[in-house]
C-alpha cells in the first residue's frame, strides 16, 4: 500500500463511517427493528467500506514499521562499519608481518606445483589412455 495514500484512506473512512451513521439514524428514525436494519444493503455496503479501509490503514502502518525497521538497522549496520574502520588501524600495524609471510607462502606454494604438472612420467600418461578403452567393451564369457 502506498504509504502517501495513509491520509486519504483516512479521510475516506472518517466520510464513510459519517454516511454510515446518518444511515443508521435515518432507519431508526423510520422505526425499523435493529435486525432489519442489519439487513439493509447500504449499512452493510457501507460497512464494508469501513472494514476495507481498515485493512488498509493496517498494512500502511505495517509497511511504516518495516520501513522503520530496516532504517534502524541501516544505521546500526553504518556504526558497525565505522566501529570497524576507526578499530583495524591498530590492529593492522600488529597484523602487517602476518600477511607477509603469508603471501610468500602461496608464492612458493604455487611454484612448487607448477613442475610437478609438467613431469608426467610415461606411465602415468599410459594409464591415463588405457582408462578411456575399457568402458563400452562387452564380456564374450557371459
Amino acid at each position: 500500500m502506498n504509504l502517501k495514500a495513509k491520509v486519504y484512506v483516512e479521510n475516506q473512512k472518517k466520510k464513510v463511517r459519517e454516511a454510515l451513521n446518518v444511515r443508521l439514524a435515518r432507519l431508526k428514525e423510520k422505526g425499523l427493528k435493529e435486525d432489519i436494519i442489519q439487513k439493509d444493503a447500504t449499512v452493510r455496503k457501507l460497512r464494508a467500506q469501513v472494514r476495507k479501509a481498515d485493512y488498509r490503514l493496517a498494512s500502511i502502518a505495517a509497511q511504516e514499521k518495516l520501513n522503520q525497521e530496516r532504517a534502524q538497522a541501516k544505521l546500526e549496520k553504518q556504526a558497525a562499519e565505522k566501529a570497524a574502520k576507526e578499530a583495524p588501524p591498530i590492529k593492522a600495524e600488529k597484523g602487517e608481518p602476518e600477511k607477509k609471510e603469508k603471501k610468500a607462502k602461496k608464492e612458493k606454494q604455487e611454484k612448487l606445483a607448477k613442475p610437478e604438472g609438467k613431469g608426467e612420467g610415461k606411465k602415468e600418461k599410459k594409464e591415463k589412455q588405457e582408462k578411456p578403452k575399457k568402458g563400452p567393451e562387452k564380456e564374450e564369457g557371459v
